[in-house]
């Protein structure tokens, strides 16, 4: 077979680059750009899956293919766009850029004008042959009465009976053949999170709960979900003393006498509770519930989420991926940072005592609206009956990402709002409420990713105090912000501004 050039190569590959098919998806240009130059320079020395990760996707030094699919995933797609691209406005290239299944080192074969991209299961190169092989009928092309006539009857005589079991039988295989590749296009879908045309996560259905995460994630399908843990100070006892505030050291360091009675909520009892060590991993149950769902939603869209505490989240977090921050501002240090200011907010009015203290204020209150929103109690027993969450969906620290908060003034109320916004039936009405504020998924409102910009204040029904009932859609005010936050020298991110 004829070999193509360096410069042949080069063109087609730059050709490929620049077509519709992968137009607008940043990261499989990057990655065909990555191992399509390899393979014209002959360095296919080192080539693995690990040296992919960090040259060609950033990934840390640390990177573990094992537990980040990463280079499996894209290069999967990458090998649909290309027969994509072949399928269509490359039909009639040059040359076949093709990538066997089981290896990363693409080939560059010459094509003659009959030939067509084929993608094989196997981990050998894909056969791009021009040749037409052409047969005759077989029996099962022929109706009966021409099979009775036909010359190769004499050779193999088929009874009627015969001829309907194999029918019947090739019917069988052919619907077992579509629902297997049915089922492996769904999962194939769902599991590499394959772009739409444009440029976008694609649902794996018309469930409206798929639909609007989707359009949050815009294309990542490796989005942070970050829950709170606060600090607090443990006795020898295992009694926790709670340390809002002041500078903390990691989890079971020793605290400062000084410092645990200046900054802890009750400094009188820690001034009596002897050595203290640092102890951030309680967490409330709420979050926990809140984080499976999230997990289960994602993982039925084909997406990934990467499990955080809010005290570990980067600077390369919200540059890179979409993020859900769970808990109240009064817990999660992340949304105490980076819940832009709206017209609902989080208040405490004690920041040495918050139990069911704090309140979520509404600034800008309509008549059917209130102006102060708290946690209520029986007025008897002082069981918890009824909290309030707020649902924020704003632009990230860079264009192209949102970040999501859900936070309850009770972890209670976290899981109810998440509960609400992971529900077929929340989300529609939901989206009927934005609707009705003219902010639509392609809004004005929106950012260009296509996704609104709002908080949303829910009522979350609660019984014997740790059980949710029900939610409730109380109001939703869009968010006014001028653009994305930016980010700091230092990484750290700048709020957006009002208008």
């Amino acid at each position: 077979m004829k070999e193509t050039s360096i410069a042949q190569n080069h063109q087609q590959l730059e050709r490929i680059l620049q077509s519709s098919a992968l137009r607008n998806s940043t990261t499989l240009r990057q990655l065909l750009q990555f191992l399509g130059t390899r393979a014209i320079e002959g360095n296919s020395e080192g080539l693995k899956e690990y040296t992919i990760g960090v040259e060609a996707f950033g990934r840390k030094p640390d990177f573990d293919p094992k537990t980040d699919p990463i280079v499996r995933v894209q290069t999967h797609r990458l090998r649909q766009k290309l027969k994509e691209y072949y399928q269509q406005e490359g039909a009639h290239d040059p040359i076949l850029i093709g990538i066997p299944k089981g290896h990363y080192y693409p080939t560059f074969e010459p094509k003659a004008a009959s030939s067509e991209y084929q993608e094989f299961e196997g981990d050998e190169a894909p056969s791009l042959t021009s040749e037409t092989n052409i047969e005759e009928p077989s029996s099962s092309d022929l109706g009966i009465e021409e099979l009775a006539k036909s010359p190769s009857s004499s050779r193999v005589r088929w009874h009627l009976g015969s001829l309907i079991a194999l029918t019947g039988a090739l019917l069988f295989t052919l619907a077992i053949g579509f629902l297997l590749g049915t089922y492996r296009r769904r999962n194939a879908a769902e599991r590499d999170a394959v772009e739409s045309g444009t440029g976008r996560l694609a649902p794996t259905s018309a469930d409206p709960v798929s639909i609007f995460w989707a359009a949050f994630l815009n294309n990542d399908s490796a989005p942070i979900i970050a829950y709170a843990n606060a600090v607090f100070l443990l006795d020898d006892s295992n009694d926790l003393f709670r340390f809002r505030q002041g500078a903390s050291d990691n989890r079971g360091a020793r605290v400062d006498a000084h410092l645990a009675r200046q900054f802890a909520s009750n400094p009188a009892l820690v001034g009596k509770a002897g050595q203290l060590y640092y102890e951030n991993g309680y967490t409330g149950t709420g979050e926990l519930e809140s984080v499976a769902r999230l997990t289960a939603l994602f993982t039925q869209m084909g997406v990934k989420p990467t499990i955080k505490t809010s005290r570990n989240i980067t600077p390369e977090d919200l540059q890179q991926h979409a993020v859900i921050l769970l808990g109240s501002p009064f817990q999660n240090i992340a949304v105490a940072q980076l819940l832009p200011p709206g017209d609902f907010s989080f208040q405490n009015p004690d920041s040495r005592r918050e139990q069911w203290r704090g309140q979520i204020v509404n600034a800008q209150p309509t008549s059917d609206e209130s102006s102060v929103y708290r946690t209520e109690r029986d007025p008897d027993t002082q069981v918890l009956k009824r909290d309030y969450s707020l649902i924020s969906i704003q632009p990230g620290v860079v264009a192209g990402h949102n970040i999501a908060v859900i936070a309850g003034l009770d972890t209670k109320g976290t899981e109810g709002a998440t509960r609400f916004v992971t529900s077929r039936s929340g989300v529609e009405e939901l989206s009927a409420a934005l609707s009705a504020k003219g902010l639509e998924m392609n809004g004005r409102s929106s950012g260009k990713e296509g996704m609104p910009w709002f908080q949303a204040l829910m009522l979350v029904h609660l019984e014997k105090g740790d059980q949710v009932l029900s939610t409730e859609l109380t109001a939703v005010h869009p968010l006014h912000l001028k653009k994305p936050r930016a980010t700091s020298t230092d990484g750290t991110a700048v709020p957006p501004t009002h208008p």
